[in-house]
């Protein structure tokens, strides 16, 4: 059985489920009493920026088939895309190992085996 709350008090719930459940059943002027103002955002984004990016529908359509086909958001496809991208394209940006000076050999140990004499 559901608890039922006095009017004019707001509940404490700590989940969008339980939140969207409650306002399904409650009407925001019932706790008009219970209401502040608040001057900091309640909602924060989470940290990064928003980038548009335009596309053609058809490849729109396109991004759509593959993220469903994988499982995932095209959204989030998108950004994995771009992330992997960017890494490839650093690790291009990374310098080059060291030269070694000319005239000096290159030592590698040597796996050669011993040549066997030819028998005739």
């Amino acid at each position: 059985m559901e608890k039922t709350l006095d009017k004019g008090r707001l509940p404490q719930i700590d989940s969008v489920e339980g939140l969207a459940r409650f306002w399904d059943t409650h009407d925001l002027t019932e706790f008009e009493g219970d209401l502040e103002e608040v001057r900091q955002p309640v909602f924060v984004r989470a940290k990064g920026t928003v980038l548009t990016v335009s596309l053609k529908a058809s490849e729109v359509r396109r991004l759509k088939r593959i993220a469903s086909s994988k499982g995932v958001e095209d959204t989030d496809l998108l950004r994995q895309w771009i992330v992997e991208r960017l890494h490839d394209v650093a690790a291009l940006d990374q310098p080059a190992p060291p030269q070694r000076p000319a005239g000096k050999p290159r030592r590698v140990p040597s796996a050669r085996k011993k040549r066997e004499p030819l028998r005739g």
